[in-house]
């Protein structure tokens, strides 16, 4: 993946590469990043089929991923939110 300008692509690369693992149509995978003030919000969209793969059962899937993307982003001082969404 390309760095964007102003940008640190490796929270973007870290979601998807997970979410990869985790859905069947990995094609209709789409990740957005929006940069705030203080926190950033990445938006993953999934397919229909696949959004329960993605949350798990009572969103413990959703909160390992949210815990790894918070752990990797203290790293380099930063917030993240993740808001799973589907199509």
């Amino acid at each position: 993946m390309a760095e964007q300008s102003g940008q640190d692509p490796s929270m973007k690369e870290l979601v998807e590469f997970i979410s990869k693992a985790l859905v069947d149509t990995v094609d209709r995978i789409e990740i957005n990043e929006i940069q705030g003030n203080q926190t950033n919000i990445i938006e993953l969209k999934v397919a229909k089929e696949d959004i329960g793969k993605v949350i798990g059962r009572n969103g413990r899937t959703a909160d390992a991923i949210r815990t790894i993307l918070n752990c990797a982003a203290a790293k380099v001082q930063k917030r993240y939110i993740l808001q799973i969404l589907d199509e």
